[in-house]
């Protein structure tokens, strides 16, 4: 099974959600906010989402995981874009998926990527395929680099071989629906397809470095740059599919202010060489429930990232469990 995908509640939408009135926004951007994972194929997420409240100053990354079809995306887009003056999207694992219901015409591997690009695209929303561009507001300037980079089950102990790491997880009962959903075409595999866009990403971020030497990046992706960031007691085996080692370095190389990723649905910031590491994941209904319970809403878990805190003293983590 999959310890991080739960069957969605689904009920269908009679209309589409209404975007708040939309007010012409200052010259000057203000914030970077960011959140990842509103999975919103579940009635209860999709309810939150609609009760975002506009920002027009600020902007916002939208780190993947909006749900597993186009309808969902559209969602996602109708709202943050009515709300905030400038909205990035990378994918996430489940905006690839290919649904059973969809077997025989949907679309698969690249092409399912190309198809969310394009609805990105339809709104405005700056995605891994477009330019970087140069945010001016607070905490800035900085470069807004969204990346797609995949995973290449790395993340395992040094003893697990390549060939044994699936029959690894799968010893504890773990396996994630990708294997089963996400599929690589025209690659041979989600491996090379991983090291097909990693390939493509150094080159992109490292030509941003020559064009901007001294500017900072803001670097986001679904999946964790660093392994030692992947901390999931319940079940640590799911960390085959979160990320890749040959990223382990990537926030230095490539001049990173801060690293935003979600996907592990355990919200934290870290600190590592001076580079901040944001996890913005929202999750599924029970696992922010208790947010709720407290008289907080998807407003309050958005994550400031920029102009966002000051080093601290130590890169001791920072767990987010409300905010």
């Amino acid at each position: 099974m999959d310890p991080l995908v739960a069957t969605a509640i689904e009920a269908p939408d009679s209309h589409p959600p209404t975007p708040p009135p939309a007010a012409s926004p200052p010259d000057q951007p203000g914030q970077l906010w960011a959140i990842s994972d509103i999975h919103l194929s579940y009635k209860t997420n999709r309810e939150a989402w609609e009760k975002l409240l506009p920002k027009q100053n600020d902007g916002l990354i939208l780190c993947g995981d909006m749900g597993e079809s186009t309808e969902h995306l559209r969602a996602a887009f109708t709202t943050a874009t009515a709300c905030f003056r400038q909205v990035f999207w990378c994918p996430g694992n489940h905006e690839l998926y290919t649904m059973p219901s969809q077997k025989e015409q949907g679309a698969r591997g690249e092409d399912k990527y190309q198809e969310c690009v394009r609805v990105a695209r339809e709104f405005g929303v700056l995605t891994p395929e477009d330019d970087y561009v140069l945010w001016e507001g607070e905490g800035g300037p900085c470069l807004i680099a969204p990346i797609f980079v995949l995973y290449d089950y790395s993340f395992r102990p040094s003893h697990v071989r390549l060939e044994d790491a699936l029959d690894w997880a799968r010893e504890e009962n773990i396996e994630a629906t990708d294997e089963h959903l996400l599929h690589p075409d025209p690659h041979e595999s989600r491996i090379a397809w991983c090291h097909a866009r990693l390939r493509h990403t150094h080159d992109k971020l490292a030509a941003a470095n020559a064009a901007y030497p001294d500017t900072k990046l803001v670097i986001f992706g679904h999946w964790p740059l660093r392994e030692d960031l992947v901390k999931l007691p319940l079940v640590p085996r799911f960390s085959l599919w979160c990320g890749t080692k040959e990223t382990e370095d990537w926030h230095q190389k490539f001049n990173a202010k801060v690293v935003v990723s979600g996907h592990l649905h355990i919200r934290r910031t870290d600190w590592r060489n001076g580079t901040r590491f944001e996890e913005v994941s929202l999750g599924y209904p029970r696992q922010w429930q208790h947010c709720l319970d407290h008289g907080l809403d998807v407003n309050d878990l958005l994550r400031e990232i920029l102009p966002g805190p000051s080093a601290p003293m130590s890169e001791a983590t920072q767990w987010r469990r409300y905010a």
